[in-house]
C-alpha cells in the first residue's frame, strides 16, 4: 500500500493543480473550465493536426461547395472576433456527413454533410457550431480532462500496489469505465451543448437567422432513424429529443445578437429640377488617378 504521508501529499498536490487550472471561463457560458494546457501549444497542435489532414484526405474541387464555404466562413470568422487565428476553410471529399474546426481557425467540411446543409444557413450552422468548439477550447478541455484521468489512475495503480493482482486488475477496469462513463463523455455531451449554444450566437452575429438551425439538426437527425441508437448516458452527444429542446431554449439569447444583413437601401429619385436653381450636369465617368480607379458616386 501507498504510505499515507506519500497519498495525502498526492492528494495535495492534485488538489493545488485543479485549482490553479480552474481558473478558465468558456466565452458567452460563463461556465468554469478545467484547462492544463496554454491556448498556443493548442493552436500548434492544430496546426499540425491540419496538414496532417490535408495528406490523409483529398481537397475537393467542387467550386460552388468551395465557394459557399469561404463566404459563411469569413462571415462567422469575422463574427468569432479571433484575428490572431490564421483561419482556413477546405472542403474535403468525403462521404461521411462530418465537418471540424481545430485549434486556430483550421476548419473541414466533409462533402458528405452537403446533402444536410443545403443552403447558406445550413453551411452557416455547421461552421458556427464547430467554430465554437474551437472559440472555448474544447480540444484543450479534454486534452486536460485526459491528462487528469491518468494520472488519477496512475495514483490508484500506486495505491493498489500492495493488493492481489486478480483484485488490483478488477479494481483498475472498472475505475476505467467509471472515468469513461462519468467523467470524460459527460464533459463531451456539455461541450456539445455549449457548441451548439455558442454557435447560435456566432450565427446570429454573422446576420444569419439562428431558427434555422433546427431545421439543419432535424435533417441530420433523419439519417440515424433506421440503427438502433445508443442510450444517451452512453453517448457522446445529446439525444435528438434532447438537443432540439435545448436549441429552442438557447434560441431568444441568439436572437438579441441578430442583425439581417441587407443590400444598402437605393437611395430615392432625384426631384424635378428646382425653378431657381439649375439641375445639376451628368456625372463625368470614372477616371483613373494616381494608377487607380476612383468609382463615380451613386
Amino acid at each position: 500500500m501507498l504510505p499515507r504521508s506519500k497519498t495525502t501529499l498526492l492528494s495535495l498536490s492534485l488538489g493545488l493543480t485543479l485549482l490553479v487550472a480552474a481558473c478558465a471561463t468558456a466565452p458567452y457560458t460563463g461556465r468554469r473550465q478545467l484547462l492544463f494546457s496554454s491556448e498556443g501549444s493548442e493552436t500548434r497542435m492544430g496546426y499540425q493536426a491540419f496538414d496532417q489532414i490535408k495528406r490523409q484526405y483529398k481537397i475537393s474541387r467542387d467550386p460552388e461547395a468551395n465557394a459557399l464555404v469561404a463566404k459563411v466562413g469569413r462571415r462567422i470568422a469575422d463574427a468569432a472576433q479571433r484575428p490572431d487565428y490564421h483561419w482556413e476553410f477546405l472542403v474535403f471529399e468525403g462521404k461521411e456527413a462530418n465537418a471540424f474546426c481545430l485549434p486556430g481557425g483550421k476548419v473541414g467540411i466533409f462533402t458528405g454533410i452537403l446533402k444536410y446543409t443545403r443552403d447558406e444557413p445550413g453551411m452557416a450552422t455547421v461552421i458556427s457550431h464547430e467554430v465554437a468548439h474551437a472559440l472555448a477550447r474544447h480540444a484543450g478541455e479534454r486534452l486536460s480532462q485526459s491528462m487528469l484521468a491518468q494520472a488519477g489512475g496512475l495514483g490508484l495503480g500506486m495505491a493498489l500496489g500492495g493488493m492481489g493482482s486478480a483484485a488490483g486488475t478488477a479494481i483498475m477496469q472498472g475505475y476505467s469505465l467509471g472515468t469513461q462513463l462519468g467523467i470524460l463523455l459527460p464533459y463531451s455531451r456539455t461541450q456539445e451543448s455549449e457548441a451548439d449554444h455558442v454557435g447560435l450566437i456566432l450565427m446570429a452575429k454573422a446576420g444569419y437567422d439562428p431558427a434555422q438551425a433546427l431545421e439543419f439538426w432535424k435533417r441530420m437527425m433523419t439519417k440515424d432513424k433506421k440503427g438502433a441508437k445508443m442510450p444517451e448516458f452512453m453517448s457522446t452527444h445529446p439525444n435528438d429529443a434532447t438537443r432540439l429542446k435545448e436549441l429552442a431554449e438557447f434560441l431568444p439569447e441568439a436572437r438579441k445578437y441578430y442583425v439581417p444583413t441587407h443590400a444598402a437601401p437605393s437611395p430615392p429619385p432625384p426631384g424635378p429640377p428646382s425653378a431657381t436653381q439649375p439641375s445639376a450636369p451628368p456625372a463625368a465617368a470614372a477616371a483613373p488617378v494616381a494608377g487607380r480607379w476612383i468609382p463615380v458616386p451613386r
